[in-house]
């Protein structure tokens, strides 16, 4: 924002609120920059730590306190802070807006920000409190003061009266000056710490606070201070008549809130204990005037402690600058836990902490609801005594006195819940707690092993899958099928597993886990597991991915050169979609363009999912779910017209499934004009943010959830990844959208957003991690940026982000460290390559329908323009899907034997050898797919030969073959290593894009599963008249062979249907609703029947405690 257009902000105190609230607001501001900030100081310090005041005891150095060093001050740039010190604010013009300071200077402001904090209280009533050597315990000047008096107290007593954490404090500051014979701590109650502490630890604190020398008086009050002529101090009288010498008193009673400034400019401020009343925006009674710190009295209490402060100043500067993209948040009661280590003795309180005493202030409201309903149910006991109230707390105690240690814990009566504790000695486990009352978060264990631990009882049981756990739901393989196979010798790589026991070669949603299980036994077994990508490169994934980014490498030939295991090779099924991939991740090229078409996998090659019948599925983007009706009309209209079974997701979009390849074009042209894009369904890349409504509608929300997800999807769309993405934003904890099974999920906290990590749902579900808590809405985009781009460059191929963090050494703290803290100095790298995809975004479909090369290949046939059906369809629940696939689809026919079983063979002209222009430079070649009378026929141009074989895979009878990838084998190395002859030529395979089942193209042979087999024939361009051949039988043997009538599925073949048995229990007709006209009923249900069942079977039962 332009100079001129900033708001001006005028914090007065340069505190440790004032400072944190400098700080915060710097920090969000920094890329909007709405404002400017002025900051006036009364102390002629920066803002120091007073939390560590006794520390300035040993180093007398004020500079050592500083909370930031000068130079940051100084290094702020373009007028965002500029500071006062050493000047008093003494007057507040709210009507001019404008403040007055004692040096005459007059400041104006848009926004006042009051962070005056609070003084130290005196007894002003007490005879003597003005004598010479008292002193309070408060600021740096304070002890300078008290160091100066003390250096020529040498051998006399010092005196501290309050017995509170700041009291206990200043007997050490005293202790440390070594000027006095003996210090002592007056307590007016019967232990110390007792805003903190219960008497047994009080006690206990006692009992180690004379062990290091300092004496206690408890139960004492001072009455009158014992001076001199001279107005020095001779000693204390007690009220109850005691008398104690002493030259020095440090008063540490107590603060004042310091609102003298607010009164006089006619602000509210409370009567009773002051302070500048404040809203739970810690707005004041002038709308531009805000309180903050020790300062500010919320619903009538203010606070002596520094976090309390410290939150106050983040809602208020989130409030300021995240307003606008999120619900402004609330100062809720503040968390007084504290710990801490006085005179050496560790000393810690939380949450309710006397809940034992003064009865729970705030119990969980599932506790609260049980509470009401035990009173309910004890309303009607008769009372048999007229005893105390009944607990509604338990406390949990133990005591250690040999090595003083002290722990009560609070529970509820259930022992469900922790309300509160305080510890002595043993404060460790104060960080796991804490979280556990703020929660609330139901107890999973007993409150015992909060104290005692949890008991032992065994170990681990060893891997959690059994050996025989199905693994591959497919080909029903189990984990002892796979880990025999590699423990017998039998397969050393996953390929060799893949081939020998089937898993992986049906859906692939299980690869990941053979994987896993692959790699743990090879390691088991002393064997060295690689991760290279595949045979045609000795790197992984990651590796592969940082020499393309640095040598800059944009095609297959060039990686082949620069990485491969062969410099000329084709590659395969494996390699091609990762280098794909890549490219996309790092130069964002259309898919579909020449030199990287022919590395996309079954679903990238046409810009739609597969589906069985060889038909696409259209699904246009609907960012976090959100639609205008005139889409949701066009969407309607065009699956109406094309005849398009129609679905709603999870991901909170429409699916239209049966486009076939021929009418994509004209399908995505009527969605593109109005107003639609791709959405990537088909992609390793995002797919959807999903998000519930949050505040835009819902009552409940907290955050503007859809809003950010729009922002999500906006930015990441079309950015491939090595898997697929998925996001999620809640508006709230009840968690609508799901965003704890996402890849990174997000969910509205009053701070902002709780940033989830590495989740995902499929076959091997995965709860997500939480990366960074309340993070302000301008600071999610940068957190995320720098995660996905980290887990684009760094995962594994087909890796989810769930595996790909398990992975991940260090897990997911190392990940914070390295996205949140830049341990490896690379965030502002993430942060530049992320922003140059999304600023390279372009739409697929709207280029592809422009873009008549890449048009042109949206055609069934290559040489005529008749249309087939692959499979039929019928009807279900007034739609059309295909036909369910026969019990057994496979086809063990040997259609390889097919090349001497015809009776006679031509060579016949199929297509123009035009069509196949620049084949040989491809990384696929150029295929075509065929019509010859019924049979379809696959045709390749690779390298400079030309390969034909049938359309069908054998596995699923799909009609899919030519648009499958290419690849080939490694050939073996020359068992003569000075021969300097190649190695022999190596026939390429088609791999089918359903299943990658792979095909020889020369014999046909099914190089990963023996049972099947295609029928392969010759091809040959011929230069007399620009034709491609074909060497194929008579039209009629080769459709009785390989006819698509003949092989197509069909009706029926299924069997009856998989729910037939359920449809004749439940008797169900399909989907049903009351006709128009049709009354509900009008009488009771009997509700007899189940009512005798239920007394014959047992009654109800015994019913859940939800």
């Amino acid at each position: 924002m332009a100079p001129e257009h900033r708001k001006k902000i005028v914090v007065v105190g340069l505190g440790m609120v004032g400072i944190s609230f400098i700080e915060k607001l710097l920090k969000l501001d920094a890329r909007s920059r709405e404002y400017d900030i002025v900051v006036v100081g009364e102390e002629v310090h920066l803002a120091y730590n007073r939390v560590g005041l006794t520390s300035f005891f040993e180093h007398r150095k004020v500079e050592n306190l500083y909370l930031n060093p000068r130079e940051w001050y100084e290094g702020i740039l373009d007028g965002a802070l500029s500071y006062h010190l050493n000047t008093k604010v003494t007057k507040i013009h709210p009507g001019s807006k404008t403040i007055s300071c004692a040096d005459g200077q007059e400041v104006g402001y848009d926004i006042l920000v009051l962070a005056t904090g609070s003084d130290a209280l005196l007894p002003r009533h007490t005879p003597g409190h003005d004598a010479n050597g008292v002193f309070v315990y408060r600021n740096v000047e304070d002890l300078i003061n008290l160091i100066s008096f003390s250096a020529n107290q040498k051998g006399t007593v010092g005196a501290v009266v309050g017995g509170g954490l700041l009291g206990l404090e200043a007997a050490k500051a005293m202790m440390d000056l070594e000027c006095f014979s003996k210090v002592t701590v007056v307590e007016r109650n019967r232990w110390v710490l007792s805003r903190q502490l219960d008497a047994d630890a009080g006690g206990m604190v006692v009992e180690q606070v004379r062990d290091l020398g300092v004496d206690v008086l408890l139960g004492k009050r001072v009455g009158k201070i014992d001076v001199t002529e001279d107005n020095n101090i001779k000693g204390v009288h007690f009220e109850d008549g005691e008398y104690m010498s002493c030259s020095t008193i440090c008063f540490a009673i107590g603060v004042r809130p310091r609102d003298e400034l607010a009164r006089k400019a006619g602000i509210k401020c409370a009567d009773r204990g002051g302070g500048i009343i404040v809203d739970d925006s810690l707005k004041t009674s002038d709308p531009d005037i805000y309180a903050i710190g020790e300062c500010a009295s919320w619903q009538g209490q203010t606070f002596g402690l520094i976090a309390p402060g410290v939150e106050m100043a983040d809602v208020l500067s989130f409030n300021l600058t995240q307003a606008k993209l999120h619900q402004p948040r609330l100062y809720k009661r503040p968390d007084l836990s504290t710990k801490l280590k006085l005179l050496g003795v560790e000393v810690a309180s939380f949450g309710d902490f006397f809940a034992d005493r003064d009865g729970p202030k705030y119990p969980p409201a599932r506790a609260k609801r049980v509470q009401k309903g035990q009173e309910k149910q004890d309303a009607t006991k008769p009372l048999l005594t007229n005893g105390a109230q009944p607990v509604v707390v338990k406390a949990l105690t133990y005591k250690d006195p040999f090595t003083n240690v002290y722990k009560k814990y609070i529970f509820t009566t259930d022992g469900k819940y922790l309300l509160g504790g305080m510890m002595i000695g043993d404060t460790r486990d104060y960080v796991k707690l804490v979280p556990l009352v703020k929660n609330q978060k139901e107890l999973d264990m007993p409150p015992s092993e909060l104290i005692l631990g949890a008991k032992k009882e065994g170990g681990d049981e060893g891997d959690d899958l059994d050996d025989d756990t199905q693994i591959c739901s497919c080909h029903n393989v189990t984990k002892h099928d796979v880990v025999a196979v590699v423990k017998d010798g039998t397969c050393k790589s996953l390929g060799e597993v893949k081939s020998c026991t089937k898993a992986g070669t049906g859906c692939g949603g299980c690869m990941p886990l053979v994987t896993s299980i692959f790699n743990k036994t090879m390691k088991d077994m002393g064997n060295e597991v690689k991760n290279n990508l595949c045979p045609h490169f000795n790197y992984s994934r990651a590796d592969l991915y940082n020499i393309i980014m640095v040598k800059r490498l944009k095609t297959l030939p060039e990686v082949m050169k620069t990485a491969g295991t062969d410099p000329n090779s084709l590659g395969c099924e494996v390699c091609k979609p990762t280098l794909g991939s890549i490219f996309s991740s790092l130069w964002n090229k259309h898919v579909m363009e020449k030199t990287t078409h022919g590395l996309q996998d079954t679903n990238d090659r046409f810009l739609g999912n597969i589906q069985r019948n060889g038909t696409y599925s259209v699904v246009p983007r609907v960012s976090a779910g959100e639609i205008t009706p005139e889409k949701l009309v066009v969407i309607g209209q065009v699956a109406k017209q094309y005849n398009l079974y129609t679905k709603i997701t999870g991901g909170q979009r429409i699916d239209m499934f049966g486009a076939k390849k021929q009418d994509l074009l004209d399908i995505w042209k009527k969605l593109v004009d109005a107003g639609m894009e791709s959405g990537h369904a088909y992609a390793k890349s995002l797919r959807t943010v999903k998000s519930c409504v949050g505040t835009t509608w819902c009552r409940y929300g907290i955050g503007d959830s859809v809003g950010m997800a729009v922002r999500l999807e906006e930015r990441y769309k079309s950015i491939r990844s090595p898997h697929k993405i998925k996001g999620g934003v809640s508006g709230c904890v009840r968690e609508c959208a799901e965003a704890q099974n996402k890849d990174f999920g997000l969910i509205a906290s009053e701070k902002g957003f709780n940033i989830f990590v590495g989740g995902n749902g499929g076959a091997k579900p995965k709860h997500s991690e939480i990366l960074a808590k309340d993070v302000p809405p301008t600071e999610v985009i940068p957190i995320i940026d720098r995660y996905l781009m980290f887990y684009i460059r760094t995962a594994d191929k087909l890796q989810r982000t769930a595996r790909w963090l398990e992975n991940l050494p260090g897990g997911i703290q190392y990940l914070r460290e390295v996205i949140l803290e830049d341990k490896l100095g690379i965030n502002a790298s993430l942060e530049a390559q992320m922003q140059e995809l999304v600023d390279s975004f372009f739409d697929e479909w709207a280029e592809a329908i422009n873009t008549p090369s890449i048009a042109a290949k949206f055609r069934q046939f290559a040489n005529t323009e008749e249309t087939v059906d692959n499979m039929e369809v019928e009807q279900d629940r007034d739609q059309t899907r295909p036909v369910m696939w026969s019990k057994d689809p496979v086809v063990k026919e040997d259609f390889a034997g097919l090349r001497s079983r015809w009776t006679s063979t031509t060579w016949q002209p199929v297509l123009e050898a035009s069509y196949f222009a620049g084949a040989d430079d491809l990384p696929n070649g150029i295929s075509a797919t065929i019509k010859r009378g019924d049979t379809q026929l696959a045709l390749w141009r690779i390298r400079g030969r030309y390969f034909a074989s049938q359309q069908m895979c054998p596995h699923k009878r799909a009609f899919v073959l030519s648009d499958g990838l290419v690849g080939e084998e490694t050939p073996a190395p020359s068992s003569d290593p000075l021969s300097p002859s190649p190695a022999p030529s190596v026939a390429p395979w088609i791999s089918c894009p359903h299943h990658k089942r792979n095909f020889d193209l020369t014999s046909g042979a099914c190089k990963n599963d023996a049972g099947f087999s295609i029928a392969t024939f010759e091809a040959e361009e011929r230069a007399d008249d620009g034709l491609v051949y074909v060497k194929l039988p008579p039209v009629e043997e080769l459709d009785a062979a390989l006819g698509t009538q003949k092989w197509m599925v069909k009706k029926g073949e299924a069997g009856p249907g998989q729910f037939a048995e359920l449809d004749k229990k439940i008797a169900f007709k399909g989907t049903r609703a009351k006709k128009p006209g049709v009354r509900p009923l009008t009488g009771a249900m009997a509700m007899r029947r189940p009512v005798e069942l239920m007394a014959a079977g047992g009654g109800c039962g015994s019913v859940p405690d939800w």
